[in-house]
């Protein structure tokens, strides 16, 4: 069974399938004005968008990785999150106080779902 890959340039993909796994790639916030949670809420739709693309959903998260630029402001991406993730169904989850690409991002998201069995 092979690859997919969506939304590609020539250094990444958004998106890969593999054996019945969706794995995408970080996403962070498309306006960077915003504060933690708003910058949050713009990566969680954009993930449900992704996912959504690949033909899963946030329903059938296996792990997320969080990296923010400052634990001071977890709780606000944490608010977030609890807002956005299935009751009953947290993915495993690792989150770390990191220095992102572009210095007004206040976070990276990256998943990985299964897709929905048929």
């Amino acid at each position: 069974m092979g690859v997919t890959y969506q939304d590609s340039n020539a250094r990444m993909s958004q998106v890969a399938i593999h054996n019945g796994t969706v794995y995408l790639a970080g996403q962070v916030p498309a306006d960077a004005t915003a504060d933690m949670r708003g910058q949050t809420e713009q990566v969680l739709a954009r993930i449900d968008k992704l996912l959504a693309q690949a033909g899963t959903s946030k329903e059938h998260l296996i792990s997320a990785q969080i990296w923010v630029t400052s634990m001071a402001e977890f709780d606000h991406m944490n608010a977030a999150w609890d807002a956005w993730v299935v009751p009953g169904r947290p993915p495993v989850r690792a989150a770390i106080e990191a220095q992102l690409a572009k210095p007004e991002w206040k976070v990276e998201i990256m998943v990985v779902a299964a897709l929905p069995e048929a």
